[in-house]
C-alpha cells in the first residue's frame, strides 16, 4: 500500500505593483485518502450493534434493591410519637404515616392542595400554621433519630 504525501497548502500571491503580471500560483491538488475495504468497514458496525442488543437484554434480569438508608427504622421524637406511635419504623413509613393522619383530618388546603394546615399535633412539628408538602418531609426528617 503506497502512502500518499500530503500537498502543501497553496500560497497566495502578493499584490500586484503597478502594471506588471502576476503569475497565479496553481491550485493545489486534493489527495485522496486510501480508506480500508468496503467489506471490513462494514463488518464492524455489525459486531457493535449485536453486542447492544445483548447488554439491552441482560439488563431487565437484575432486580432494583432498595436503599439501606430509607429502609433503616428510625424512632419518632415525642412530638411525631403523638402522630404515627412510638414505633422504631423506616422513613418512607413515616411519611405514609403521616399523610394517613392529614387525610384523616381534613388537613391539606382545598385551595392549593400543595399545602398542608397544621392542627395542634403536627404545629409542634412544623412550627408553622401552613407548610408545603416538599418542606414536610425535611421538617419530619428533624423528629427522627
Amino acid at each position: 500500500m503506497a502512502t500518499a504525501k500530503k500537498a502543501a497548502p497553496a500560497k497566495k500571491a502578493a499584490p500586484a505593483k503597478k502594471a506588471t503580471a502576476v503569475k497565479k500560483a496553481a491550485p493545489a491538488k486534493k489527495v485522496a485518502v486510501v480508506a480500508a475495504p468496503v467489506e471490513a468497514v462494514a463488518a464492524a458496525p455489525a459486531k457493535k450493534a449485536a453486542g447492544k442488543k445483548v447488554a439491552a437484554k441482560a439488563a431487565p434480569a437484575a432486580k432494583r434493591t432498595p436503599n439501606a438508608g430509607f429502609m433503616k427504622a428510625m424512632t419518632p421524637s415525642a412530638e411525631l410519637a403523638a402522630i404515627i406511635g412510638a414505633a422504631a419504623i423506616p422513613r418512607t413509613e413515616v411519611t405514609k404515616k403521616v399523610w394517613e393522619y392529614i387525610k384523616k383530618n381534613d388537613l391539606q388546603d382545598a385551595a392549593k392542595r400543595t399545602m398542608i394546615n397544621a392542627d395542634a399535633k403536627l404545629k409542634a412539628i412544623f412550627k408553622a400554621t401552613q407548610v408545603t408538602m416538599f418542606e414536610m418531609t425535611k421538617l419530619i426528617n428533624q423528629h427522627l433519630k
